[in-house]
């Protein structure tokens, strides 16, 4: 049982720091524009592709997986 609260408690966490990013990536002024995403504007169309972004957010969220991992051994 205490492995499954432990488990809520941890998703809760992650679900806060994802809510707080999601709240303030606004202020965030390099985000969305990098070099690299795919921004295309037409007359009545257009399309937005972060690949640099989505990169950089995944490496960097891989990074504190795993060192969340290491740590806790």
């Amino acid at each position: 049982m205490i492995s499954i609260g432990k488990s809520i408690i941890f998703f809760g966490i992650i679900l806060i720091i994802v809510g707080s990013f999601i709240l303030f990536s606004v202020k965030i002024p390099f985000l969305g524009k990098l070099f690299g995403d795919i921004n295309l504007k037409k007359e009545n169309f257009q399309f937005y592709f972060p690949i640099t972004t989505s990169i950089v957010l995944s490496i960097i969220v891989s990074v504190v997986f795993w060192l969340m991992s290491y740590f806790k051994k």
